[in-house]
C-alpha cells in the first residue's frame, strides 16, 4: 500500500456529517438544498438525443471552453485556450497542483483556515507544505502582507479560497494589492497564486478582488457546485495561462480522459444564458441576512460572512470543537462541522452552512447557543 495513502487520514468533514440522524438540523455539509433549474437539461437531452454521447476533447468541449473564458474574461485568460474543463473544482485543484508543483523541490503554502483537501492533495504527491494563518482576531480576515511574509525559499505556489469556505471572508483588493506586491518585488521564480472561486456567486461585499485580474501567475478552480446547485453534476474548470494549461490537459487527460459529455452540454447551456451562474445569488444574500440576525439573537460570538454560505461560531476557551460537534449531534440533534478539520486556527470554533430553511437554521442555532450556555467556564 502506498505509504502516503495510509498517512492520510479519512475526511472529518464526512465522519462528522455521516451521525446525522433522521430528524436532525443539519448545518453540516456545504450542499445546496435548492433544485436545479431543469430546461438546461432539457435541452442539453435534445442536443445528445440529435448528436449521441460520444468523448469531447480531452480538454472539453470548445464551444465550452470558449463560452468560460469569455464569461470571466481575466487578462490574458479570455480564449479557449486558457480553459481545461474538469470533473468538479475537486479534480481542477488537483489538476492544478500535480501539473505546477515539483515534489522534489517546491512547496505549497495554504492560507487557514482552509478546506483540508489542499494540503491533503499536496502530502499525496509527496509535495511539503507550509500554512499561514489568518487570526481569529482579526475574525479571520484576509492579510495579504502576513501572507507574502510567510513564502519561503522553496515555495512555489499559494492557494486560497476566496469567499472562503471555512470562514466565509473575502479577499479585498488592498490585501490582494499587498500580497501581489510583494510577490512582484521578490526574486527568482513567480510564485503562483491558486485561487479556489467555488463561492464566487455567493458574494455579499464589494471589495471583493479577483487574484487572476490582476497577477498573470494566477490559477483558478471553480465549478457549478455550488452556483447552480449542481454538486452531482461534477463539472468543474481551471483558468490559467495558456502554457500552462497545455501542460494540465495531459494530467487530466490521463486521470479522466474527459468530463462528462453531458454534464459538459448542461453547462454551455448555463453559460450561454445571461444571468444564469447568478440565478440562485439573490437567494444566498437572503439567507445570509436571515443567519446574520439569528446570531446576533442568540449571544453567540461569530464571524460575519463576506461571502459562501458558511457562518462561524466561538465555542467557549478550553472547548474541543469535535467533542462539541460530537455532543451537539447526541444531545440537541445538530450537525455542525468542527473547525479542528479546517486546521489548527479553527479550534474551538464550529463552521455552520446555511442552505437550510431559514426556521431550521434559526433552530440549529438556537440549540447551539443553548449547549454553550451549559458548559462549564475554563478555570
Amino acid at each position: 500500500m502506498n505509504p502516503r495513502v495510509r498517512q492520510i487520514a479519512a475526511s472529518l468533514i464526512r465522519q462528522v456529517a455521516a451521525q446525522k440522524r433522521p430528524d436532525s438540523i443539519d448545518l453540516g455539509l456545504g450542499e445546496p438544498t435548492l433544485r436545479p433549474t431543469r430546461e438546461y437539461f432539457e435541452r442539453a437531452l435534445e442536443h445528445i438525443a440529435r448528436h449521441g454521447i460520444r468523448y469531447t476533447a480531452n480538454a472539453g468541449d470548445p464551444d465550452l471552453r470558449a463560452a468560460i473564458a469569455s464569461h470571466y474574461a481575466y487578462v490574458a485568460k479570455d480564449r479557449p485556450e486558457n480553459v481545461c474543463v474538469t470533473v468538479g473544482s475537486q479534480e481542477a485543484m488537483f489538476v492544478a497542483l500535480k501539473t505546477l508543483l515539483d515534489p522534489a523541490r517546491d512547496e505549497l503554502l495554504v492560507v487557514e483556515p482552509a478546506f483540508p483537501s489542499y494540503a491533503k492533495m499536496a502530502a499525496l504527491e509527496g509535495v511539503a507544505v507550509r500554512t499561514v494563518a489568518m487570526p481569529a482576531e482579526g475574525g479571520f480576515a484576509f492579510d495579504g502582507e502576513r501572507i507574502a511574509a510567510a513564502v519561503g525559499e522553496a515555495t512555489r505556489a499559494i492557494v486560497l479560497s476566496s469567499p472562503c469556505n471555512p470562514t466565509g471572508r473575502v479577499l479585498g483588493r488592498e490585501a490582494l494589492d499587498a500580497l501581489v506586491s510583494a510577490l512582484e518585488r521578490r526574486p527568482g521564480e513567480p510564485v503562483w497564486l491558486i485561487h479556489d472561486e467555488i463561492y464566487r456567486e455567493q458574494t455579499f461585499v464589494a471589495d471583493a478582488a479577483y487574484c487572476a485580474a490582476r497577477y498573470p501567475y494566477t490559477i483558478v478552480t471553480n465549478s457549478l457546485s455550488k452556483s447552480n446547485a449542481l454538486t452531482g453534476l461534477r463539472l468543474g474548470w481551471i483558468v490559467a495561462p495558456a502554457d500552462f494549461i497545455e501542460h494540465a490537459i495531459k494530467v487530466h487527460a490521463w486521470a479522466t480522459s474527459c468530463a462528462d459529455t453531458f454534464g459538459q452540454r448542461v453547462a454551455l447551456e448555463i453559460f450561454r444564458t445571461p444571468g444564469a451562474l447568478a440565478e440562485h445569488a439573490a437567494w444566498y444574500r437572503e439567507r445570509r441576512g436571515d443567519v446574520v440576525a439569528s446570531l446576533e439573537e442568540s449571544g453567540l460570538r461569530y464571524v460575519r460572512p463576506d461571502g459562501s454560505f458558511y457562518a462561524c461560531v466561538r465555542l467557549r476557551d478550553g472547548v474541543d470543537s469535535l467533542t462539541a460537534a460530537r455532543e451537539l449531534i447526541e444531545r440537541h440533534d445538530v450537525v455542525a462541522i468542527p473547525g479542528v478539520a479546517f486546521g489548527p486556527p479553527m479550534e474551538g470554533w464550529l463552521r455552520l452552512s446555511f442552505v437550510a430553511p431559514s426556521e431550521q437554521v434559526r433552530a440549529g442555532i438556537q440549540r447551539i447557543a443553548e449547549y454553550c450556555r451549559c458548559l462549564p467556564v475554563a478555570p
